[in-house]
């Protein structure tokens, strides 16, 4: 996947990571795009890991691990920064 591709899974799953979780978050849409980027990362990662597969385009799957990896990090960042 290229870079704009991340980019765009990215503010997907770190915005419905956020809409699942809402709360008063500092950051804005940049730390949101951040967030969703470092998630699909870790989901894709971590899928590859337990045998669920990879973030290899922009389909269902990939955007449900991206979005399950942001949705760690912001629970991580949320306990970290209170």
């Amino acid at each position: 996947m290229g870079l704009l591709t991340w980019i765009v899974l990215g503010l997907v799953a770190g915005a419905l990571a956020k809409w699942l979780m809402p709360g008063k978050d500092g950051g804005g849409w940049i730390r949101t795009i951040l967030l969703g980027v470092f998630g699909a990362f870790l989901g894709g990662y971590g899928g590859a890991r337990l045998g669920l597969g990879s973030v290899t385009g922009f389909d269902l799957r990939s955007v449900g691990l991206a979005t399950a990896g942001a949705f760690v990090i912001l629970i991580v960042t949320r306990k970290i920064f209170g």
